[in-house]
């Protein structure tokens, strides 16, 4: 990670792991989200994959917001992170590893919210088309994903 500022605001300290630092990933390195989105966006035809170390943190921010680009009401963006969360244990017992979920709690505590409140704070303040401009995406890209491939028709 070459951002200094944004490794030891948000990345060393260990929320990297929750949602608290989606927001201010989006704004500090919107090329990062731009190059997933696009990876994603012109893969070739058939299933796309895409991953992070639990699935929750950086997959859990592209998640939601192509999820939020096709219209996914938020009940059930919420219920799809949260279920990744759920099952964060079931991975961790797979690699025999704590999955480290009540450290996670405990520090969206320290910073008065809940792994799901939280989560829904940033769904609620989250301004895609600001994102996406952000992100630089090409207009070919942003017509695949407001589309999702040309498959949804708005």
């Amino acid at each position: 990670m070459d951002n200094e500022d944004f490794r030891s605001n948000y990345w060393d300290n260990g929320l990297k792991g929750t949602a608290l630092y989606f927001l201010p990933h989006l704004q500090a390195m919107p090329e990062r989200t731009g190059a997933a989105l696009s990876a994603i966006l012109n893969a070739p035809p058939g299933g796309v994959m895409f991953h992070c170390m639990s699935g929750r943190d950086r997959t859990g921010m592209i998640a939601m917001l192509l999820l939020r680009a096709v219209d996914v009401e938020t009940e059930d963006i919420v219920d799809d992170y949260l279920e990744t969360v759920r099952l964060g244990g079931l991975r961790a017992v797979s690699e025999n590893q704590d999955n480290g979920e009540n450290a996670r709690e405990e520090l969206c505590r320290s910073h008065g919210t809940t792994t799901e409140n939280v989560f829904r704070s940033v769904l609620s303040q989250l301004q895609l088309p600001a994102v996406l401009t952000l992100a630089d995406l090409s207009e070919p890209d942003l017509q695949a994903l407001r589309s999702w491939r040309n498959t949804i028709q708005h």
